[in-house]
């Protein structure tokens, strides 16, 4: 048996030319920019970054046999510095006996060590080897920024449900797939994996396989053609395996999702987000931890209920635990969405924070200092002109409607500014009541009130 046939469906339907390659049109379709670089013969250092079997391997290679370069493969993590000394050597003695450039496909870049890419970057300056690096997460964050700035970034999508489908036709009818065969497979049957593979062409190429040898193997002469119908093709895939590393970019990105869909008052987005993390395995606890931030940052004082049932959620999740707790977080991140929202609580603090480390700092006014250290002092003459130094501090409670009349900053400061949604409509009516009490205490006479 040849190895070709010996090897996976996935590998022996590798793509052979760019116009068998499928998805990514957005800059290998006709006039972008990877196919403009490619048709005139001008590839420079490419990072390639996008989800599983979305074909950056693939790709490489294809442009290695379009370029008609020498193909060089390894892993970011694996590789050492006597490796690539000897890849960038013989590269170097290629290139100038035969002037054929040598492509060096790196995969997992983003665990390049500083040595590794030390030794590498002079030559991809050069020109010596060309490098194609492949990732899984953000090459803005995850690369070192020197390879970054010396490569074009090209970010892989998962393939649409559609092209997963071409993916799965063209290897029942390819003779390097079951063409020949008579296997065929029911519109159902590649629907479903089309859209439990998730965008990963691999996976959709590997239920296929299970299934077709499965057909294929007991069948006698004089049997009925085989065909994946939908219970076949629900029995040769795993349910759907979720993307989840919880260092990951992928991490980050749900979060956020979660987050701004609360935000957004979308209860059936930020509960699909909620979902999203719990399936993958995210720690309850750490969404237990970004419900109670987002209480305060974003409803604050438009619904103070709020603060309260993300504090109860978390301490729930942390005596329950899972599975039970996902009932708890999903009521939780329902509250959130579909309360009133409010920045005003968060930005008041940021804009007090600001001011003192930027402004000129606030004395304490006498009369709002520790009462003990004010009967201490109390017979000492300080030799201040200001009657407000001399003022006596005098509590809200002894006035008829509970209002302070002094001045409790004594600077003209606004760091709070309520909103009229919810309960902070409310509230800023009565800081309106204040605010009226004290200027008309300061316009009665008395700097303190």
């Amino acid at each position: 048996m040849r190895a070709r046939e010996a090897a996976p469906l996935a590998e022996r339907m590798r793509p052979r030319t760019l116009e068998e390659f499928a998805g990514q049109a957005h800059f290998l379709g006709p006039g972008k920019l990877l196919r403009r670089m490619l048709d005139a013969d001008r590839v420079t250092s490419l990072l390639f970054a996008g989800p599983p079997g979305t074909g950056k391997t693939t790709l490489a290679e294809l442009i290695a046999t379009r370029t008609r370069s020498h193909f060089e493969s390894a892993n970011a993590a694996s590789i050492g510095v006597k490796d690539i000394r000897a890849i960038v050597d013989a590269a170097a003695r290629r290139l100038g006996d035969s002037g054929r450039r040598t492509i060096l496909f790196l995969d997992e870049i983003h665990r390049f060590t500083r040595a590794q890419q030390d030794v590498l970057l002079g030559d991809v300056e050069r020109g010596t080897v060309i490098l194609v690096g492949a990732t899984t997460e953000n090459p803005h964050y995850a690369v070192n920024s020197a390879l970054v700035s010396r490569s074009t970034v090209f970010t892989f999508r998962p393939l649409d449900e559609a092209e997963i489908a071409a993916v799965v036709r063209r290897a029942v009818a390819h003779p390097d797939g079951f063409g020949g065969t008579g296997l065929s497979v029911a519109d159902e049957a590649i629907a479903h994996w089309a859209r439990l593979c998730d965008g990963d062409a691999r996976r959709a190429l590997g239920a296929l396989e299970i299934a077709g040898l499965s057909l294929l193997s007991g069948r006698k002469p004089g049997d009925p053609p085989p065909k994946v119908d939908l219970a076949v093709a629900e029995e040769s895939i795993q349910a759907k395996a979720i993307v989840h590393d919880p260092t990951g970019d992928g991490h980050y990105d749900l979060a956020s999702a979660f987050i701004k869909s609360m935000r957004g008052s979308d209860p059936d987005a930020a509960t699909y987000w909620l979902a999203r993390m719990l399936v993958a395995g995210e720690d309850p606890r750490f969404i237990a931890r970004r419900i109670a931030i987002f209480a305060s940052e974003d409803i604050g004082n438009a619904d103070p209920h709020a603060i309260a049932v993300a504090a109860s959620a978390w301490e729930i999740i942390e005596r329950i635990g899972m599975p039970e707790g996902q009932l708890t977080l999903g009521q939780a991140a329902i509250y959130m969405a579909c309360a009133p929202k409010s920045g005003a609580s968060s930005q008041a603090i940021w804009a007090a924070m600001d001011e003192v480390r930027e402004g000129r700092t606030i004395p304490v006014p006498k009369y709002l200092m520790d009462q003990t250290k004010r009967r201490l002092s109390r017979h000492e003459d300080d030799g201040s002109p200001l009657a407000a130094d001399r003022e006596q501090y005098r509590s809200p409670h002894a006035e008829a409607d509970g209002l302070g009349r002094q001045e409790y900053l004594g600077v003209d400061r606004t760091f709070y500014r309520p909103t009229d949604r919810g309960h902070e409509a409310a509230i800023r009516e009565r800081l309106e009541r204040a605010k009226a009490r004290r200027k008309d205490s300061r316009e009665g006479g008395g700097l303190g009130g």
